[in-house]
């Protein structure tokens, strides 16, 4: 087997920094990262440290004086929370890549007619390339199902359409009429019924919502598997085969 001999990257103790190959460190492409947040209007999870979260977009990037501002909607009841909050994490994506980054520095800017979350721009930024799973989108009349409790509201049973599923995760549609979920939550015993005769029993971790096309009523949330035993996993790798398989003889019709 081969050995990796490329030097480490080193922190700024001289030790190796295990973070190095996915720190953005230098100014120009953070600032760059922010833009196309901004311009692109990703969604924004902001995550206080005391497990309060809240999704919102970018809508200013003040490279000058050095702030950014968040969409948010000043009625919220758990708004206190996140300004309260001394740094927030935030989570978003760019297509295939994953960026965290720290903000410092949370206030609430109010005007006549709109409210902003204010922060400081972050120093630095790390960067994670996305599991490389091929991703099928379900077909609607046979979609799967996951079933779980909701994780704010335990005596909550939801059943939820699959949209798109890989060996790495699936992607739920969320109605408006259920209450948020949360990303960042951990979800233990779900179930997905991928057909009548295939289900699958695991734990979902909560990634990332975002809005769903227009006159659809709902959101759609990302989710990564846990625990997944070998079998879980053949079963699934078979179902995303077949999948595969349908939509090419329903394009060749």
């Amino acid at each position: 087997m081969f050995q990796d001999t490329r030097p480490a990257e080193l922190g700024a103790d001289g030790q190796p920094d295990a973070w190095g190959e996915f720190r953005v460190g230098h100014p120009g492409e953070v600032l760059a990262l922010l833009r196309q947040l901004r311009d692109g209007t990703h969604p924004v999870n902001l995550n206080a440290p005391d497990g309060h979260a809240l999704t919102t977009t970018l809508w200013a990037v003040d490279d000058t004086r050095e702030r950014l501002n968040f969409s948010v909607d000043a009625r919220r009841t758990d708004l206190d929370a996140i300004v309260e909050a001394d740094e927030l994490l935030a989570v978003a994506y760019l297509d295939s890549v994953k960026l965290q980054f720290e903000l410092p520095g949370v206030t609430l800017v109010r005007s006549a007619q709109t409210a902003a979350l204010q922060t400081g721009m972050p120093r630095e930024m790390f960067r994670f390339q996305r599991r490389n799973a091929y991703r099928v989108r379900t077909l609607e009349r046979t979609s799967p199902t996951a079933h779980l409790r909701h994780p704010s509201i335990p005596d909550m049973m939801l059943s939820l359409r699959v949209i798109d599923i890989s060996i790495g995760g699936c992607a739920l549609f969320v109605p408006h009429e259920v209450p948020p979920l949360q990303p960042g939550t951990r979800v233990e015993g779900a179930r997905i019924e991928l057909d009548i005769d295939t289900g699958l029993a695991l734990g979902l971790q909560l990634q990332h919502v975002s809005a769903i096309t227009p006159g659809q009523r709902g959101t759609r949330i990302g989710c990564e598997w846990v625990d997944m035993n070998p079998a879980a996993e053949r079963a699934l790798q078979r179902y995303i085969d077949q999948t595969q398989k349908r939509r090419r003889l329903m394009v060749l019709d």
